[in-house]
C-alpha cells in the first residue's frame, strides 16, 4: 500500500508523509541499500534526504540516481560553515551522488551560535548556496538541526532568509517539554504562513542508550516492535504540517514504511502516556 502523499512546501513536488532518511545507508552494503531502494518504491517514497556526513550514504544512492533520478526528489546537507567549505563539499556530494543538479541542499545542524554567524554572515555556507542554486546546481535551499535549542534557531534562521523548508526532532515525549512545545508551535506558524516545508526526525525514539553497547545503527535507542513504532509514528503523522523522516536503521525502516502506510488516525495521548511508562522512555534531547 502506498504511503499517502502531501505538497512539500512550496517546491512543487508531491512528497510522500515518510522521507526517506538515508543515514540508514551509511554503512551498510551496496546490495543492503539495493534491497533498501526497492522498498522504498514499493511503498512509493519518492523522496530521499541524505547529508554529505552520512557515512557512504551518498555513494549507495548514486547508483540509483543514474536509473531512477527522476522518481526522487533528492535532498543533501553540507555541514561546512564558510563559502569554499560549502562548495567543496557540495561539489562532491554532486560526484558521490552521480547528479548534476540537487533538488534540496540543506545547512546541517546550525545550532551553535558563532557557527550561525559564519554560515548565515559573508563568506559564509548560504553565500554559496544562493550561488550555486543561481547557477542551477540546485532548486531550493533548507535548514536543519538537533537539540532543544533549534526551535528559537530555527525561527532566527527564517528571519535572516527565506528558506523553503526546515527539519527538527519532534516525538511525543519531546513535546512534553514546555519550552520546545513552545518553540516549535512558532517554527510551525511561521513555514505554514510562507509555506516551507517542516521535516521532523527522531519520531521513533525510546530513549539515549543506557550504555555503551548500541543495539542498532541509530545514535539512540529506537522503539523496536511494530505495535509500539505504529503509535509513534501514527502520533507523529497526526499533525497534517509535517513530514516524518524515517529511522537510521534499514532493518526498522520496513516497520516505520509499514505503520505509515496503514496510518488512518492519531494515536490519543493516554496510549502515549501508556507506552512511555511501559518503555520507559526518556527524552534524547533536554
Amino acid at each position: 500500500m502506498p504511503i499517502p502523499k502531501k505538497a512539500f512546501g512550496r517546491t512543487n513536488h508531491q512528497s510522500a508523509r515518510t522521507l526517506f532518511g538515508a543515514a540508514a545507508l551509511g554503512s551498510v552494503t551496496q546490495d543492503e541499500a539495493d534491497r533498501t531502494m526497492e522498498l522504498l518504491l514499493e511503498y512509493g517514497v519518492n523522496h530521499i534526504d541524505t547529508a554529505a556526513s552520512y557515512g557512504d550514504a551518498e555513494l549507495r544512492i548514486g547508483p540509483w540516481m543514474e536509473t531512477h533520478r527522476g522518481h526522487f526528489f533528492l535532498a543533501t546537507k553540507t555541514g561546512e560553515r564558510s563559502y569554499d567549505g560549502a562548495k567543496a563539499q557540495f561539489e562532491r556530494s554532486l560526484q558521490r551522488l552521480r547528479v548534476s543538479q540537487i533538488d534540496l541542499i540543506q545547512l546541517h545542524h546550525l545550532v551553535g551560535e558563532d557557527e550561525w554567524e559564519v554560515a548565515m554572515g559573508p563568506g559564509g555556507a548560504l553565500e554559496y548556496l544562493i550561488e550555486a542554486r543561481e547557477q542551477g546546481l540546485v532548486k531550493h535551499i533548507g535548514v536543519t538541526g538537533h537539540e532543544v535549542a533549534i526551535a528559537g534557531m530555527h525561527q532566527r534562521s527564517l528571519e535572516r532568509f527565506d528558506f523553503d523548508s526546515v527539519l527538527l526532532p519532534y516525538n511525543y515525549l519531546m513535546m512534553q517539554n514546555e519550552t520546545y512545545r513552545a518553540g516549535f508551535d512558532a517554527v510551525i506558524r511561521a513555514c505554514k504562513s510562507r509555506n516551507i516545508a517542516v521535516q521532523t526526525i527522531k519520531g521513533i525514539t525510546r530513549r539515549p542508550y543506557v550504555s555503551d553497547h548500541r543495539s542498532h545503527a541509530t545514535w539512540y535507542e529506537p522503539l523496536t516492535d511494530q505495535p509500539s513504532i505504529d503509535k509513534a509514528v501514527h502520533w507523529v503523522l497526526g499533525n497534517d504540517d509535517v513530514f516524518l523522516n524515517t529511522v537510521g536503521d534499514i532493518h526498522i525502516l520496513p516497520m516505520v514504511l509499514d505503520a505509515a502506510a496503514r496510518y488512518q488516525e492519531r494515536t490519543p495521548e493516554a496510549v502515549m502516556d501508556a507506552m512511555v511508562a511501559e518503555w520507559e522512555m526518556a527524552p534524547l534531547f533536554m
